[in-house]
């Protein structure tokens, strides 16, 4: 069950951000004995590996708080993401064979899937409210939303690995807030719709 939490933990983090969760799992896998890598993803601990990723997490830090270039950057990260989020769910999940179940080790294309769904639902969850936020706030807003997010997904891959159990409460939180920017977008789409549709007075 822990592993579990801990692979939709991470693969939930990437839909937010791909590099963030790569980033700790690769640090703490290099320098400490709180992630174990299994055969296979040792690369994610390699010095050049996380120089490239720490390189990436910087562009994208960057690009995803400039209005218009972050809508850009998320028709990218449609594919980027979800990439890593199949990785880092796998590369722990598959780890710890999911608290020792063999058949998760006899089947290590579901930590793949796993991951990669988590964090696509995310993705495009954020990638669909990120332009009402950019249009309600004359852009103001990106800056503020990324910064939250790159927060949001640095907390949760840190709450993923140390304190798994609480990943139901921090992905149901996620999902609230942006079931309610959803809503929100849906709303807004549908007033500018009308205004455009109205008949003049």
């Amino acid at each position: 069950m822990f592993a579990a939490l801990t692979g939709l933990g991470l693969s939930t983090a990437a839909g937010l951000n791909a590099y963030i969760p790569l980033m700790v799992v690769g640090l703490l896998a290099n320098f400490t004995d709180a992630v174990r890598l299994p055969h296979g993803y040792e690369w994610l601990s390699n010095g050049w590996v996380l120089a490239i990723v720490g390189v990436l997490l910087v562009a994208e830090f960057v690009l995803d708080k400039v209005p218009v270039v972050d809508h850009v950057n998320d028709i990218i990260q449609t594919a980027v993401r979800p990439a890593a989020g199949g990785v880092v769910f796998s590369a722990t999940a598959a780890a710890a064979q999911l608290d020792n179940s063999t058949w998760m080790a006899e089947h290590p294309a579901v930590g793949w899937i796993l991951g990669i769904v988590s964090a696509l639902v995310v993705h495009l969850l954020k990638a669909g409210a990120r332009p009402v936020v950019n249009a309600t706030t004359a852009g103001m807003g990106a800056p503020v939303v990324s910064t939250i997010e790159d927060a949001g997904s640095l907390s949760l891959s840190l709450v993923a690995i140390f304190l798994p159990l609480l990943v139901v409460v921090a992905v149901a939180l996620l999902a609230y807030i942006l079931w309610r920017l959803t809503r929100r977008a849906r709303r807004f789409r549908a007033g500018r719709r009308a205004r455009t549709t109205a008949p003049p007075a």
